[in-house]
């Protein structure tokens, strides 16, 4: 495992304070505030802590309510709403400085059989010929502001390999339709749960993006104002992070300053293991420009 994928897991893990209450420490990405997908993984880890194993999460349904701060440290309150016969919800709040920045439910199930369909995962090129989301990064080096440059272009523990690739300081309007290969840079344990989380923690990057395609607009244009509102997330059985999934996305709707984006994710044999929601704040800010 490399060291920024087990500086990951590490994160994801958390310090638990007393029964029901864990703290996580944060990263900075480079955002205006703390990155999303850092909440949601670190909330299932906490929701996962509090249920038996036996029960796997099957769902995870969250609101981001304030900026985090990505220099303080995030404490995460569980509400053990149910154990019932076959389901235990869980109630997340994940706060900073005495408030609430993001709440969640998450619900876990038995294994069970029952009836099964899918759909079938997209015909795309395969991850190994296309270039790194980091390797694109540095062919625009000189583009990227300055305060961001390092923390683009260092070494990052989930590798994303977009299959169709757009200029972001100069984006043209095209189809709301985005596939993007990603694993963690390296072999992890063979823990069910820890997959999970990085797979949340995965999920936040890309999503939202894909509601700004048709309108030739881009999360890196200073006049654009990007925040992840809410955030669902189902998944249909294990997955193994440290494989290449394809997360196949689209987004069927944008209005009201707020976009809203679909994904769906595939292994490498074409199971789908995930499915995925979000709506976010797409606003244009003139004023910023």
């Amino acid at each position: 495992m490399s060291q920024v994928l087990d500086d990951l897991v590490d994160l994801l893990a958390l310090e638990s304070i007393e029964e029901n209450l864990f703290r996580g420490r944060s990263q900075d990405l480079g955002f205006r505030q703390l990155f999303g997908g850092q909440v949601l993984g670190q909330s299932l880890s906490a929701a996962s802590q509090t249920v038996e194993d036996e029960r796997h999460v099957h769902s995870l349904h969250g609101y981001f309510l304030r900026p985090g701060d990505a220099q303080l440290p995030v404490v995460y309150q569980v509400d053990r709403v149910r154990d019932g016969g076959s389901f235990s919800t869980r109630r997340v709040s994940a706060i900073q400085k005495g408030q609430p920045i993001f709440t969640c439910s998450a619900s876990f199930q038995y294994d069970e059989g029952g009836m099964e369909h899918q759909t079938q995962m997209p015909q795309v090129v395969g991850p190994e010929n296309l270039p790194s989301e980091q390797e694109l990064f540095r062919l625009r080096a000189e583009q990227i502001p300055e305060r961001l440059r390092d923390k683009l272009l260092c070494p990052k523990p989930i590798e994303f390999r977009p299959v169709t690739v757009t200029d972001p300081y100069n984006p043209q309007p095209g189809e709301p339709v985005k596939y993007v290969w990603f694993r963690a840079d390296g072999s992890l344990a063979d823990i069910p749960a820890l997959h999970k989380y990085l797979l949340a923690y995965a999920s936040d990057f890309n999503l939202l993006t894909t509601s700004l395609l048709p309108h030739g607009k881009s999360v890196w244009q200073k006049d654009m104002q990007i925040a992840s509102l809410d955030h669902s997330l189902w998944f249909h059985g294990d997955l193994r992070a440290d494989d290449w999934l394809l997360y196949a996305m689209d987004s069927p709707w944008a209005g009201n300053s707020r976009g809203f984006s679909r994904g769906s994710v595939y292994n490498r044999a074409g199971q789908l293991v995930a499915s995925v929601s979000q709506e976010g704040l797409i606003r244009h800010r003139k004023d910023w420009a």
